[in-house]
């Protein structure tokens, strides 16, 4: 005798491509994968990519795994192979003043929504990396570690961080001082000396203790009165009152 309802038999795909398989078999595809870079960050935008993959393998993405385990070269190489192979893909960055007025967490919940409403075709279900994540438009599922499981939330892993790295790569020339480049807006010592140096840059999230800290530390008729009188760190007055005084 058969049950109702009829339960879902989920078999060993090949590589990360076990739960997006059983998923499509029982109909519920397309499946998006989510995930977001810079969360940890204390500087830049929070960067959330949403990615549908083909149904089927392609060997050109079998290489595809957790962004974090995977070297800058890779993850590189990979990024126009996804954007190539996707069904479709979807990038949003939330800037770092929304983070600020949302929280983290908050406006982590909201750039997943606005990346997985950018999908076309949309998703018939969304796996999302570690949390659940209310009002999306399709049935979800979290997946504990997900970006290392799923190959769609891989796939968009790497969307949002090599999206996000680039941002800051961009943010040293435009705001150098900072040492953007290297760290990418994480608490490294480098980067909390130049605060401490600097103040907190327009691109700092304000809201985070360090931050606050730095900008407490440094008060901008502080680093008016030292930048009149010269440059600092081999930077020019005129670059320090924009980047320390200016942008607050």
């Amino acid at each position: 005798m058969s049950s109702w309802p009829p339960r879902t038999v989920i078999r060993r795909a090949a590589g990360l491509r076990t739960m997006e398989s059983a998923l499509i078999r029982t109909g519920l595809g397309p499946v998006a994968g989510v995930d977001e870079a810079g969360r940890g960050a204390c500087a830049g935008p929070l960067v959330v990519a949403a990615c549908v993959l083909g149904p089927k393998p392609h060997a050109a993405l079998a290489g595809l795994d957790d962004s974090k385990r995977l070297t800058e070269r890779v993850r590189e190489e990979l990024f126009p192979v996804i954007q190539r192979l996707a069904r479709a893909w979807c990038i949003v960055e939330i800037p770092a003043w929304e983070v600020d007025r949302l929280g983290v967490h908050v406006a982590n919940i909201e750039g997943m929504r606005r990346a997985v409403a950018g999908l076309s075709p949309a998703p018939g279900y969304v796996l999302t990396d570690g949390f659940r994540v209310p009002g999306l438009p399709a049935p979800s599922l979290p997946v504990i570690g997900g970006d290392a499981a799923a190959a769609c939330i891989a796939a968009a892993s790497v969307l949002a961080k090599v999206s996000r790295d680039r941002t800051m790569v961009a943010l040293d020339e435009t705001i150098p001082g900072y040492g953007f480049a290297g760290h990418k807006g994480y608490s490294t010592a480098a980067h909390t000396a130049a605060m401490a140096a600097l103040g907190p840059s327009h691109e700092h999230r304000m809201s985070y203790a360090n931050v606050a800290a730095a900008r407490s530390a440094r008060p901008a008729a502080e680093v008016a009165a030292e930048v009149a009188g010269g440059s600092v760190g081999g930077r020019t007055a005129g670059e320090m009152y924009t980047a320390a005084v200016g942008a607050r």
